[in-house]
């Protein structure tokens, strides 16, 4: 860690929600800095051939390269990570960590890690990718212990299109991935502006609703040692208190 505030470097396919992160790191303050480098992303689209060629293990070591000098690094991308599979997102990782010589995760880990520190075990997920991609992301919880009781996707191709998206389209994708079953929502595409609503979701569903940024973030703080407790952050960082 440095003399001064750890630094986690967050690598991010393309552009479409990255400046959530010094959205982030103003309410933060001076505990941490989460520098943004943008990896390579040859073609937009949630197809799987090109969600394996985001996460590639080259791509990676080069958006490492980039970030300099960092005391940890999250691949910031879901669907860029649980497309390789529950054994594939963990070697994406540890390949990431032995090449930059520091911890590393990523946002489809971060999910089960978050929801494992809540006691969480059953969720509703809606995803703005097309269905079939919604399913590897429900297969990926399932291999690390989590039950989904709904999984929604929205046909959504590009990243691009969900950066876009307001308010009211994310409080109405959020609801839709809701079950009375469900413990939490889970939101899981890094495309999606969501910093500033986390609170305002949570009441809106009456539960958590995780979001990818939210997670990618939470687990940032987790990889440095940094305590996730800062207002305004919903329920994962000790915000929003639940319905029974």
């Amino acid at each position: 860690m440095s003399a001064t505030r750890p630094a986690i470097g967050m690598l991010y396919p393309g552009h479409s929600a990255e400046d959530d992160f010094p959205r982030f790191e103003r309410v933060l303050g001076d505990d941490v800095a989460l520098p943004v480098t943008h990896t390579l992303m040859n073609v937009d689209a949630h197809r799987l051939e090109q969600l394996l060629d985001w996460g590639r293990d080259e791509t990676l070591a080069a958006g490492a390269d980039d970030a300099g000098a960092v005391d940890a690094l999250v691949w910031t991308c879901t669907s860029g990570s649980f497309c390789y599979g529950w054994d594939g997102a963990h070697a994406q990782s540890a390949k990431l960590a032995q090449h930059a010589g520091v911890p590393a995760s990523s946002t489809s880990l971060a999910f089960v890690h978050a929801l494992r520190h809540m006691g969480i075990d059953t969720v509703g997920v809606s995803a703005t990718y097309p269905e079939d991609v919604a399913e590897l992301f429900r297969d990926f919880l399932k291999a690390g212990g989590i039950e989904t009781v709904r999984t929604v996707g929205h046909d959504v191709v590009t990243a691009a299109e969900v950066g876009t998206f307001g308010r009211d389209r994310l409080f109405e994708i959020a609801a839709s991935g809701d079950h009375p079953d469900a413990q939490a929502i889970l939101l899981p595409d890094t495309a999606f502006h969501t910093v500033e609503h986390l609170d305002a979701l949570d009441a809106h569903v009456g539960k958590p609703v995780l979001t990818a940024n939210q997670v990618s973030v939470w687990e940032a703080l987790r990889l440095v040692g940094v305590p996730a407790r800062y207002a305004g952050l919903g329920t994962l960082f000790g915000g929003f208190a639940a319905r029974a």
